[in-house]
């Protein structure tokens, strides 16, 4: 009976140790839980702070109105109205040669010497012409004689004056033939010389020594191009079409030259759109003052009518980093707050435009560089 007793009482008090010990586990749960997440917010790498920002004036934006504005590439062409070829219509073969692809050249000057055959068969028959003139003149005057001595018929007279015009005829078309040519009576030879018809730069050369001439038949031996007027051919996207209108004034500039500007009108805009690209040309007439060479890169802005308000700051306020235009602005005490922003043209007094990033009225800091090259320290 007492082994039962204690066998008893164990089975009656194993569950109320298991409720109290979990009793004390649930009591627990609080003080053994993880602790609590704290976010650390990364810093902006915009933000700079600096100890003196009154080292760093500032400056406020401005508004500043001015047309809508288009800026394209181009190229510097000829312009072809002003550009003439060199032929020669006599064929042969080029027996010396004083001109070169790019030689400024005055009218009348001596391109090329041609050795041809059709100079030699032209010499020929005035030489003929000229022997046969002669003797129907000869003639004629030997019938007049005869004629007055009743010697002869009026009929025959008549026809001795008919050969000898048709004599006169003959010399004078092969005397023209000569000049067609570019042979000179006074100096008859085999050879040709080719002379400039106008003053210009050689533009085109087709031809070298000893090259073959086939006359019109063939490629022109040179091109001369006046060059004090030349055009800029600019391809404008068919959506920017509506802002370009014949007439206007055009600014250019040089590639080459980026500090100067030239001004032009656009003469042309052509009907044609180039399919692969959507853009058609647009020509301008410039007044070439001697740097503007034929294939020189060339950058044209076009203005509108259309009025546009702009952000205008300095231009030592706006710094150019990693391809990409920046201010800086104030940002709280004793910081600035580097901002991006889209630069737009030069304005003559050292401004530039700011086409968006920044309003008017807002302060910028004058110098950006100076700021930049305090903090990267």
């Amino acid at each position: 009976m007492k082994s039962m007793g204690i066998a008893f009482a164990a089975l009656f008090f194993a569950p109320c140790l298991w409720l109290t010990g979990c009793g004390d586990h649930k009591g627990d749960a609080k003080a053994e839980a993880p602790p609590s997440v704290t976010v650390e917010r990364e810093q902006d790498l915009n933000v700079f702070p600096v100890d003196h920002p009154e080292q760093f004036p500032l400056v406020t934006a401005v508004s500043h109105e001015s047309t809508s504005q288009l800026t394209v590439t181009g190229t510097v062409a000829p312009d072809i109205t002003r550009s003439v070829p060199v032929i020669s219509i006599a064929t042969g073969r080029v027996v010396e040669l004083h001109a070169r692809l790019g030689d400024t050249i005055k009218k009348g000057q001596l391109l090329m010497r041609v050795q041809s055959a059709d100079m030699s068969a032209a010499l020929s028959d005035y030489r003929k012409a000229v022997a046969d003139e002669q003797l129907a003149r000869t003639q004629l005057e030997r019938s007049k004689l005869l004629y007055d001595k009743g010697a002869i018929s009026l009929n025959e007279l008549q026809v001795a004056q008919d050969t000898a015009d048709k004599a006169k005829v003959d010399v004078e078309n092969t005397i023209e033939r000569l000049r067609v040519l570019g042979g000179n009576i006074d100096h008859p030879a085999a050879i040709v010389d080719v002379r400039a018809p106008v003053s210009g730069v050689i533009t085109d050369q087709q031809v070298t020594t000893a090259a073959g001439v086939a006359g019109l038949g063939s490629p022109n031996p040179f091109t001369i191009s006046d060059l004090s007027y030349i055009w800029i051919l600019c391809d404008v996207h068919e959506n920017d079409l509506p802002n370009v209108h014949v007439g206007e004034t055009v600014e250019i500039r040089l590639n080459a030259y980026p500090n100067q500007l030239f001004t032009g009108r656009i003469s042309n805009v052509l009907p044609i759109l180039d399919p692969t690209i959507r853009t058609a040309k647009v020509r301008i007439e410039v007044r070439n003052p001697g740097l503007m060479r034929v294939g020189m890169f060339v950058t044209a802005t076009f203005h509108g009518l259309k009025k546009e308000t702009h952000t205008v700051v300095p231009a030592s306020a706006i710094l150019h980093l990693h391809d990409r235009d920046w201010v800086y602005i104030p940002d709280g005490e004793k910081k600035f707050r580097r901002l991006n922003v889209v630069a737009g043209a030069s304005l003559p007094d050292n401004s530039q435009e700011i086409v968006s990033g920044v309003q008017p009225g807002q302060r910028v800091v004058s110098n950006a560089l100076v700021l930049q090259s305090t903090v990267e320290q």
